[in-house]
């Protein structure tokens, strides 16, 4: 008797999701409110294992407080890029015991090439796309490299280069096919407030004095009244992402001969 043929295991490398993928969700949830479709998302694993990106900045609560009511155990990013304000780090801590968050994942740049490529810490002042890849886009690559979407806080009155970002998009970070989901885009500077407000959450410490848009303490200076609120991220440089939402974000590399003006 002959021996069934055995089928061969095969593989599937090819992108988790598409564009048509996208845009089908982005139909589907057209006009619903950010926690219903992000809930519905959530617990059908329409996007597959997704994470929240969160800097803990200004209006992250926001975000933070909408996953927690869906899942508490959603996994949340934390880059810990070593140039935080104390402030961050306290609040961090602070936002996820008040929300219940139960899977905070820390994030933090590799030893050696840290060692390498920033070893005085100073890449910021004269390199902020280098000292950004090294500190935030390698961690968090290698972080989603275990999801299939990521969750973030973008908004699209934040600056210009937000101003027309769909709700669901597709990640062109690399070629994996990760989704991207943007709950926030296309809540304004008030909705944000009164969200706030009516669930009591904490402000961050810096807004108070003038930070709008929190990140790193070298690369983020106060906003005055009136200016685009990420105005003061990488103030006197042609730069407005930290490079985690730009496709093909590299380590920047200086010219032959630069001579870096602290």
């Amino acid at each position: 008797m002959t021996a069934p043929i055995r089928k061969i295991d095969l593989l599937d490398t090819g992108p988790r999701f598409g564009e048509a993928d996208a845009a089908q969700l982005n139909a589907r949830f057209d006009g619903a409110a950010a926690g219903d479709w992000l809930g519905q998302v959530l617990r059908e694993g329409l996007a597959g294992r997704a994470a929240v990106v969160s800097s803990f900045g200004a209006e992250s609560a926001v975000l933070l407080h909408l996953v927690a009511q869906i899942d508490p155990g959603t996994a949340v990013l934390f880059l810990d890029t070593g140039k935080h304000f104390a402030e961050t780090l306290a609040y961090r801590d602070a936002l996820v015991a008040r929300l219940g968050l139960t899977n905070l994942q820390v994030l933090t740049p590799d030893p050696e090439r840290l060692a390498a490529r920033d070893g005085n810490g100073l890449r910021w002042s004269y390199d902020p796309d280098g000292c950004c890849e090294i500190r935030k886009v390698a961690p968090l690559a290698r972080a989603l490299a275990g999801f299939d979407a990521s969750i973030t806080g973008r908004k699209a009155f934040q600056a210009a280069t937000r101003a027309n970002l769909p709700r669901i998009e597709l990640d062109r970070s690399d070629a994996q096919g990760r989704l991207k989901l943007n709950p926030l885009i296309d809540w304004t500077a008030q909705d944000i407030a009164a969200y706030f407000a009516a669930h009591d959450l904490p402000p961050h410490p810096l807004v108070a004095q003038g930070y709008p848009s929190i990140g790193c303490s070298p690369c983020t200076s106060k906003v005055a009244p009136g200016e685009d609120p990420r105005s003061g991220r990488w103030k006197g440089w042609d730069k407005t992402e930290c490079g985690i939402h730009v496709p093909g974000a590299d380590e920047g590399e200086l010219p032959p001969g630069f001579d870096p003006v602290f």
